[in-house]
């Protein structure tokens, strides 16, 4: 990524990260065709409009102007949370970085724990709106600007998704999708041509695509483990690469080499992120950095705007369901639900039908309301955003903030950030993701999961990557960590739980044994990193 510290005169400008519509932008606000980086950029429109030119940025970044002249601090982040910003403000003096380290070195003392970032943690992945895991230390959210001055803090979302529904023709739909897909990624264009390559839809057509617009013969790499093949998709993978004749780079991982990554990224990551892919995609940024690549084009993004997780349309089911209850009928599930009182999925959402709780919360959700109860001596509250009225609408969008924002691109831009690697996402260009979100939500929904970006796929990859069932980026990170540290994993949990008496020791145990037989892997996967990491924050 690009990083910018420079001094104008009675201006600071720290900028991290990316501007796509420089050239744009220039021509249509009357700027100086001179001007030629981002630093110079951002000075032109802070001293024409003030705090009012984000929303005419197109990017991925985070920034801090400094004002000396109004001793005034004027930060930023952009639309979907790519580059995060933390702060602090401790005795009127204002710290802010890209990463948490750097703001602790600042400080006396360091901050407490969290305990509401780590109750959104064990649900959600990561804490995500403003908690970080210190109680001094917070993040400005997404789509949001912070103004301090005279030791008061003004934050404000300069953009909100639109979700009035203008199309409604399905062959406009997918002309204009199209399009739109070709100007993201022709915004994207680097001379380091590279892509991730899952093997995926997402992955598959923006590579494809990349060949068609650059004319070139691109880099694509795709990541394989040479045990438990059941998690490898190199073959789906290798189909796309040779279809477009790219530059292909298989990187099979080991089990020696996904432990040594994890015990690298568990010193690296300021603060515990629930997801074990960062382990795997570190190895495979390591390699890519290795070959002098810079710039990469990822399918971040797609599943959330085009509605590619298959449990969309399963959690429509419940909102249907609920739609049809009479009072009555409630009442007598509501006997039966308490009656449940068991771990299943199912039970839980059936709950939350009866009780008019938020039904879906996010594709990351781990631990839900009543595993928490089981799991807390004393749960820390924190409230969810109420849904919107269209129910497709609220799981694309809340997954957009959550499952996306917080967790999936902030995994991506620490690992990146560690090998210098800038990771491009042309499905969350302001322009398509607004757009999908104007389309109506019937037409979005199809038959399938993807069913808009399927059409249009069809015309570009082979039709085996579009007919194969939905995997994600997963790996045997269970299997593996078991045969690592075994028992070590539960006496690490219950040794920080005995200094911080946070959870209840009996299920602990619980999901320790569950986790054994490979069910509520992600929830001990929770549960160890947060001790990993407590253990060498505070009790080192």
């Amino acid at each position: 990524m690009q990083k910018i510290d420079f001094t104008y005169f009675e201006i600071e400008i720290s900028f991290y990260g990316k501007i796509y519509n420089t050239e744009d932008i220039k021509s249509n606000q009357n700027l100086d065709s001179k001007i030629k980086n981002e630093f110079e950029l951002l000075l032109a429109l802070y001293q024409k409009y003030s705090f009012d030119f984000l929303k005419i940025l197109e990017g991925v970044f985070s920034f801090c102007i400094y004002d000396k002249k109004q001793n005034l601090y004027f930060c930023a982040r952009d639309r979907y949370g790519n580059v995060p910003l933390f702060y602090s403000i401790i005795e009127n003096n204002f710290y802010f970085s890209i990463n948490q380290k750097t703001i602790l070195e600042n400080l006396v003392k360091k901050p407490s724990l969290n305990k509401v970032a780590l109750s959104k943690y064990m649900q959600y992945f990561v804490s995500f709106g403003e908690d970080s895991f210190y109680t001094n230390i917070k993040k400005l959210e997404n789509s949001s600007y912070l103004i301090y001055k005279n030791n008061q803090t003004l934050i404000k979302k300069y953009y909100k998704i639109n979700t009035y529904k203008a199309i409604k023709d399905e062959k406009k739909a997918l002309k204009d999708i199209e399009e739109l897909l070709y100007t993201s990624i022709e915004k994207r264009g680097f001379s380091t041509v590279s892509c991730l390559l899952s093997g995926g839809i997402d992955s598959s057509l923006l590579a494809t695509l990349y060949t068609k617009i650059s004319g070139k013969k691109i880099n694509t790499f795709s990541l394989g483990y040479s045990e438990y093949k059941n998690y490898c998709e190199l073959d789906f993978a290798n189909i796309v690469a040779k279809d477009i004749k790219s530059n292909h780079h298989e990187i099979v991982v080991s089990k020696n080499d996904f432990i040594s990554s994890f015990y690298e990224m568990i010193d690296f990551f300021d603060e515990p992120h629930g997801d074990s892919a960062s382990i795997s995609l570190n190895i495979l940024f390591e390699k890519i950095s290795s070959l002098g690549i810079k710039d990469l084009i990822s399918g971040e993004g797609s599943d959330e705007i085009f509605l590619g997780y298959e449990s969309y349309a399963k959690f429509k089911s419940y909102y249907d369901f609920e739609k049809t209850l009479q009072t009555d009928q409630r009442e007598f599930l509501d006997e039966i639900v308490i009656a449940l009182q068991n771990n299943t999925k199912e039970s839980e959402y059936l709950r939350r039908v009866v009780k008019k709780q938020n039904i879906y919360n996010s594709f990351g959700e781990v631990f839900n309301d009543m595993q928490k109860r089981r799991l807390f001596n004393k749960v820390p509250s924190f409230k969810l955003e109420n849904p919107k009225q269209d129910c497709i609408d609220w799981m694309s969008y809340i997954d957009l903030k959550i499952w996306l924002g917080d967790s999936l691109l902030s995994k991506v831009h620490q690992v990146s950030n560690k090998h210098s690697l800038q990771v491009h996402t042309p499905f969350l260009d302001s322009s398509l993701v607004n757009y999908m979100f104007s389309v109506d939500s019937t037409i979005k929904l199809g038959d399938t999961n993807k069913y808009l970006l399927k059409k249009i796929a069809s015309k570009y990859i082979p039709q085996t990557i579009i007919d194969r069932s939905k995997k994600g980026f997963n790996s045997p990170f269970n299997e593996w960590l078991f045969l690592e540290f075994n028992d070590e994993i539960l006496n690490t949990i219950l040794f920080v739980n005995k200094n911080t008496n946070l959870f209840k020791d009996e299920y602990l145990k619980t999901i320790y044994n569950l986790a054994k037989q490979n069910k509520f892997k992600q929830h001990l996967y929770l549960l160890f990193i947060f001790s990993l990491w407590y253990k060498k924050a505070y009790l080192s």
